[in-house]
């Protein structure tokens, strides 16, 4: 089986594993998975780690390049998709085994400030878009007795920041659709969870923490420490491929009876 590293041209920072090894030990193959927002970030963490493991992982995601390169690499099938249209994303997810709900967005804005069209943007986006995606995907899953949905959730699935009124508001919403669906696939092998990362290396997080040092006149190194992990008693930002680990340990056997749950990946940020 192949191993695909994402990291390994990059130094790990202080605590971070050192390689994306892998310590959850699962064999998908025969298994089809969906995994959106594929193109970087968690979601092209996830699609890596879930093909090392042996399964057809379909790339949703509107960065067409960015899916052939994985591609290339022998990580899935591009699938160049709008998730916010609803219809094409029902499409998507027909026929597979697992979903990884992970595509979002953000937008920091004060509730009197936030555009109403990107609000409405935002919940298609990371609520309307993986509500269509399971109930695509449910009928396959129930006729094999089997299926796994994993909702890329957040710490702001279960606590709030001021400014992040859709995006708290999606994942909040994520969090219940998650465990409805949990109570009425369990009776057909079908097990749906969210995972909560913190802060996580990403693309969108760069850009946030790029936002406000251009903002507060600061350097980027400050606003990690002291705007984004200063409730953290970590204080780095998670790799991708940490999240992508328990994604794996959830579509692993001895998961089944991890379901409804809402797991934290946020070094106990929202313990403090």
């Amino acid at each position: 089986m192949t191993t695909h590293d994402i990291r390994s041209d990059t130094a790990a920072p202080p605590g971070a594993p050192a390689a994306a090894g892998t310590s959850v030990d699962v064999d998908l193959t025969g298994r089809t998975a969906l995994v959106t927002g594929a193109a970087s970030g968690i979601g092209r963490a996830c699609a890596v780690r879930l093909s090392a493991a042996g399964a057809t992982v379909r790339l949703a995601d509107l960065d067409r390049a960015a899916l052939d390169e994985l591609a290339e690499r022998g990580v899935g099938e591009p699938c160049p998709v709008d998730l916010t249209d609803l219809d094409a994303a029902e499409d998507v997810a027909r026929g597979v085994d697992i979903v990884v709900n992970n595509a979002g967005v953000q937008t920091v804005s004060p509730v009197q400030d936030f555009p109403p069209e990107r609000f409405s943007l935002i919940l298609r986006l990371m609520l309307e878009s993986p509500f269509r995606i399971v109930r695509a995907a449910l009928p396959h899953m129930y006729a094999g007795g089997w299926g796994r949905i994993v909702n890329i959730s957040s710490v702001h699935g279960l606590r709030a920041s001021a400014y992040k009124s859709a995006y708290v508001a999606a994942k909040h919403g994520l969090e219940g659709f998650s465990k409805v669906v949990a109570l009425e696939g369990a009776p057909h092998g079908v097990t749906s969870n969210c995972v909560n990362p913190g802060y996580v290396r990403t693309p969108l997080v760069e850009k946030q923490i790029a936002d406000q040092s251009r903002a507060h006149g600061v350097p980027a190194e400050e606003v990690v420490e002291k705007v984004l992990l200063a409730r953290s008693p970590i204080k780095r930002l998670i790799e991708p491929a940490e999240v992508a680990e328990m994604v794996a340990y959830l579509c692993c056997p001895e998961a089944s009876f991890v379901n409804g749950a809402s797991l934290t990946v946020d070094g106990a940020w929202s313990a403090s």
